[in-house]
């Protein structure tokens, strides 16, 4: 059981003793930050429930627990599809999706109604509603309905990265298990055991994924240091030069028709470059910054940064990105940004 993940190892062995006990919770809350592999733990406790070789332990071979990891989610412009439950090829494993950004009240009384039926082939039905957070209070109440009268027969599992979005009553009838950031030595292991990634490229993905091991998996290693050597010359125009002129130049190129599906990845880029800057002026080191294949100019422009102004930077761009939902002039605002970090 839980052979083919990495990480939180602590839950692996609770999860494994509780199934092969049959003592898994009927309502559970998987919370922890994205990418750590909430979601596979939940289809593998699926999977103890429906196993054919093993009793409480899937073996993660036979055809049912195969078909119960099978899934295929319908194409988000296809907002009705995401008005029920979406099964995997085995009938008694199923989930609930945000249809873009919000889980629809539909697909919760779906829930609520297949949830009533008996297994078709397993000991029990597992429900995995996915991205909970994104429910309105409509979602949530019916949520809180079946959570209310369980079914002998299902088993429910609330995934989130923000449990605290969560209606006080729906984290009260489940019980919380916490997944934390997988350990970046884990993940660099991963990604040149399993995904044949160089040594060098892992080693920055590990770094860059915080902890998420689908955010490492996701990171293109060559268009990330294109991409951060550009921000690299903000900087520099910003803390060597003073050169607003540039810094303008540049702001009119990442706001530019074939850029403007990478603004939010170049702020976060441009966020951890000044984190990093911030990091080796203030602890005197470059030991735990995330470039680390770049500290000498990090630690150049360290030696001449303001630490107030850097604070204040990072600041202003967790404004602008928090602010990036209600439809923010995003030139406007770069060239705000990097007038103020020139002055």
């Amino acid at each position: 059981m839980f052979d083919n993940i990495i990480g939180n190892d602590h839950l692996k062995e609770s999860l494994s003793r509780f199934a092969a006990e049959d003592r898994l919770p009927r309502s559970m809350i998987f919370a922890g930050p994205e990418g750590v592999g909430k979601r596979l733990f939940a289809i593998e406790v699926a999977r103890s429930f429906v196993c054919r070789v093993l009793q409480g332990l899937p073996c993660g071979k036979c055809p049912a627990c195969v078909r119960a990891g099978q899934i295929d989610l319908p194409d988000p412009d296809d907002k009705d599809d995401f008005k029920k439950v979406i099964f995997t090829n085995h009938p008694d494993v199923g989930m609930v999706a945000a249809a873009k950004r919000f889980i629809l009240v539909d697909a919760i009384r779906d829930l609520e109604n297949e949830a009533r039926f008996r297994p078709y082939e397993g000991a029990a039905r597992t429900f995995i509603v996915n991205d909970a957070d994104r429910m309105n209070d409509a979602a949530s109440n019916a949520l809180l309905k079946t959570l209310e009268e369980p079914a002998e027969t299902s088993r429910i599992i609330v995934i989130t990265s923000r449990p605290d979005s969560l209606l006080p009553t729906i984290r009260s009838r489940c019980q919380t298990l916490r997944f934390a950031p997988v350990p970046s030595s884990q993940i660099e292991r991963f990604l040149v055991e399993k995904q044949a990634a160089s040594r060098d490229e892992a080693a920055l993905a590990a770094r860059l994924a915080r902890g998420s091991v689908g955010r490492a998996v996701a990171i293109n290693a060559a268009q990330y240091t294109a991409q951060r050597e550009r921000l690299l010359s903000v900087l520099r125009n910003a803390i060597e030069r003073r050169d607003r002129i540039a810094l303008l130049r540049i702001s009119d190129e990442l706001n530019d028709a074939k850029n403007k599906d990478r603004f939010e990845e170049n702020l976060e880029v441009l966020e951890t470059l000044i984190h990093d800057i911030w990091s080796i002026s203030v602890t005197g080191t470059s030991r735990n910054i995330v470039n680390a294949d770049v500290s000498d100019s990090l630690v150049r422009l360290a030696e001449e940064a303001d630490n107030s102004d850097l604070t204040t930077w990072l600041g202003e761009i967790q404004a602008i990105r928090e602010n990036l939902a209600v439809n923010i002039n995003r030139k406007m605002n770069t060239d705000a940004l990097f007038v103020k970090m020139a002055a």
